[in-house]
């Protein structure tokens, strides 16, 4: 069996915020058209944050988890959607929201990712509202807390 073409861990702003913003950028000021001024926020330098890196350790995706256990900031290169990225950013940040105690999750989905986030046990709240111009459905997390991985005896 081969090996991802990729890794997920955990990032730390200060230390990483070159990479961060990077991906960011190209995603949501680049290629969705966010205003540089609704993308940057003072909530980066207390959420924790996830870094998918290609074998070469470029950034290929992020995602952070606010203080109130805001899941945002989900931003994956073009060339690497649909291939697993998202879904591993995802599973590690509601694993660093269960043992940072950052419960419950939530989230604010572009429409066009609902059946994405569905996949993962969150369902929609509320009404359709727009962010930079996009619309977003509040959405929440209803699965089970993951189980702890035990290594084989």
């Amino acid at each position: 069996m081969s090996s991802p073409a990729f890794t997920v861990s955990q990032a730390h702003w200060l230390r990483n915020r070159s990479l961060l913003r990077s991906i960011r950028e190209s995603v949501f000021v680049i290629e969705q058209r966010v205003p540089k001024e609704l993308e940057w926020d003072d909530l980066d330098a207390s959420a924790l944050h996830v870094v998918a890196t290609d074998n070469a350790g470029n950034g290929i995706g992020t995602g952070r988890l606010t203080v109130d256990g805001q899941i945002g900031r989900m931003a994956v290169l073009a060339d690497w959607r649909n291939q697993g990225v998202g879904s591993a950013l995802l599973s590690r940040l509601i694993e660093l929201a269960h043992t940072h105690n950052r419960l419950p999750l939530f989230l604010n989905a572009q429409e066009r990712a609902i059946p994405f986030y569905l996949q993962h046990g969150f369902h929609c709240v509320g009404e359709t509202f727009f962010e930079a111009d996009i619309p977003h459905r509040r959405m929440e997390l209803t699965a089970a807390p993951p189980k702890t991985r035990q290594e084989p005896v």
